[in-house]
């Protein structure tokens, strides 16, 4: 038996001086990319169930609209720091502990949202609104783990497949929310904090499939095949540290807008409805529309982006959250119909922005700085999503629905700026493995 066989598999493919082959690495791709997605099948589930009712649980509470942003302000906060702490346990022990920790801070956030909602206490629930915030950004930075090992060519649609997977548990989320409070109420839980049993059930599952089963880890192969090309860093001073490329913070702005003018719009909406007579199941159809094309175009949208280029489908990201904001603004409030259809859009939107910006921002980092620099872009893409929460509610409150969406809309304009001056600057892919 020789050396190598006497090692793991993890062991043998990421100790120095072994050589990672093509055929290898594909295999290891194929197998990561199916981890990932049971991973997202389940954190989507996860991330949709608490994103339909945290709005209605923080104004029952606090009886008042200006709260109703404030748990998704809140739970993305938390998010912000949690992509902080998962990038950069990424960075020093792999992909493998920092998701799995960041589902687990995910389920122990919605479990202290139910005893919250028990006990009536408002400081307790938007203390674990901020836990539970600790999923929605590992169920965002999961995504990351597919591009690790894939080829530059193959970005756009690796991070599709991580994405699409969410669909299935995210559509499902929401659609659950009636079932999940008879549930609660049948264990003597508030009928709003039922489907926070299910994002708790949801996380533990996604932590656990990615700690048991993401083997050899993603990143620590990476890392073996950047070590395999010395000089694939695309022209950096030998000897000196890595530096992300100009493409990463026109990812990170094209990010940042999107996410604003999503959660903004997405936050209210269940909000708005019940003010004109909706009931849970019809909010939770169109939060289902919405995050369904959030996810559901991803494989489309991934072989776009390799195919007509990131600054093209950022074009058509800024394009589409321009409509979704317009049908909006002018939809009727009992029209479920042009509700669902701007909701739609609006996911449809997010998802061209997201799948095109995650490429640029591997496209434009080294290996050896690509999981923190993820975790930073993350960060200030949860802090913007925080900031677009919170403004929204006070909009909400002192304005109405259609002021919020225009807003938006307003935002999703500024894209074009950017893009005309930063566009074509921004948008080389670098050549490492």
């Amino acid at each position: 038996m020789t050396e190598r066989d006497s090692l793991t598999e993890q062991e043998s493919i990421t100790a120095p001086g072994v050589v990672v082959h093509d055929a290898e690495r594909a295999r290891l791709q194929r197998r990561t990319l199916a981890v990932v997605a049971v991973s997202q099948v389940l954190g989507g589930a996860g991330l949709a169930s608490g994103i339909t009712v945290g709005a209605l649980l923080a104004q029952q509470m606090l009886g008042s609209d200006a709260a109703a942003g404030l748990p998704s302000a809140l739970f993305t906060l938390g998010s912000a720091l949690a992509a902080f702490l998962v990038g950069r346990t990424t960075q020093r022990l792999g992909r493998r502990p920092g998701l799995a920790l960041g589902f687990g801070a995910g389920a122990v956030g919605a479990l202290g949202v139910i005893l919250a909602a028990m006990l009536a206490n408002p400081v307790l629930l938007f203390l674990f609104l901020f836990i539970y915030g600790g999923g929605t950004a590992t169920n965002l930075q999961a995504r990351y783990a597919g591009t690790d090992l894939a080829t530059p060519a193959q970005r756009g649609r690796a991070v599709s497949i991580a994405l699409v997977s969410t669909t299935f548990g995210a559509v499902a989320g929401p659609n659950l929310v009636e079932p999940m409070g008879n549930v609660a109420m049948n264990l003597g839980i508030p009928m709003l904090a039922g489907p926070f049993l299910l994002a708790a059930v949801a996380y533990l599952a996604a932590g656990a499939v990615l700690w048991f089963f993401l083997r050899p880890d993603p990143y620590h192969v990476a890392q073996r095949l950047a070590a395999q090309v010395p000089d694939a860093a695309g022209g950096e001073t030998p000897g000196a540290a890595p530096k992300p490329g100009r493409g990463v913070y026109l990812a990170a702005t094209i990010l940042v807008l999107c996410q604003i003018t999503m959660t903004s719009i997405m936050t209210m909406t269940p909000v708005h409805m019940k003010a004109h007579h909706h009931g849970l199941g019809d909010v939770g159809l169109v939060i289902a529309v919405h995050i369904g094309s959030m996810y559901l175009p991803s494989l489309v949208t991934g072989w776009l982006v390799d195919r007509i280029g990131r600054i093209a489908m950022a074009w058509c990201a800024g394009v589409t959250l321009l409509l979704a904001a317009g049908v909006a603004a002018t939809a009727p409030g009992d029209s479920l119909g042009l509700l669902l259809l701007a909701l739609g859009l609006l996911g449809l939107g997010w998802n061209f922005g997201l799948i095109t910006s995650t490429a640029m921002v591997v496209d434009a980092t080294a290996p050896e700085i690509r999981a923190r620099t993820q975790g930073s872009v993350d960060v200030l893409v949860a802090l913007s999503g925080a900031g677009g929460s919170t403004m929204s509610g006070m909009v909400m409150a002192a304005g109405d629905y259609p002021a919020v969406a225009l807003g938006g809309g307003l935002l999703a304009l500024c894209l074009i700026p950017v893009l005309l001056v930063f566009g074509r600057r921004g948008s080389s892919p670098r050549t490492d493995p």
